[in-house]
């Protein structure tokens, strides 16, 4: 009776490490896909393609912000090595330099929170909206690859 408590315990807690990393899986998705719609609303106004609109830069930086601070945290080691539905998926360097991976985090988040007190008009999103985009996609040259 004892054995099969310890098993039965066992393989809920491997099925809960499991859901976990589900779920990390997932909110790192959600991040990136609120990322990119942000960013190309962002794009679309520094191309000229929407009026400016302070409402839209805000809540991109806000989204933004919130992805530095979440990020970190997203990718324990049990998550290493799964594939994602998608075209992107998690770079294993991500764990063989954790702390790379964090500093990069953190360079978007400060970069992001020195936007926030820049940016009040089309001209200052023009100069300042490039150095938030350079730290995005340096993570994403390091740390992701693509799927397939």
């Amino acid at each position: 009776m004892k054995r099969v408590l310890v098993v039965g315990g066992a393989l809920l807690l491997g099925m809960g490490a499991v859901w976990a990393q589900q779920d990390s899986v997932k909110e790192v998705q959600t991040l990136m896909k609120g990322n990119g719609k942000n960013a190309g609303a962002v794009a679309a106004i520094v191309k000229g393609e929407k009026p400016y609109d302070q409402a839209t830069v805000d809540t991109a930086l806000a989204q933004f912000e919130e992805t530095s601070k979440k990020l970190p945290n997203l990718f324990p080691a049990s998550a290493k090595g799964m594939k994602p539905e998608g075209d992107y998926s998690a770079s294993p360097k991500i764990w063989e330099d954790k702390a790379g991976f964090d500093a990069k985090a953190a360079g978007f988040g400060k970069v992001v929170s020195e936007a926030k007190g820049k940016i009040k008009d089309l001209d200052s999103l023009k100069a300042t909206f490039p150095a938030i985009g350079k730290e995005c996609g340096g993570c994403h040259e390091t740390f992701r690859v693509k799927n397939g």
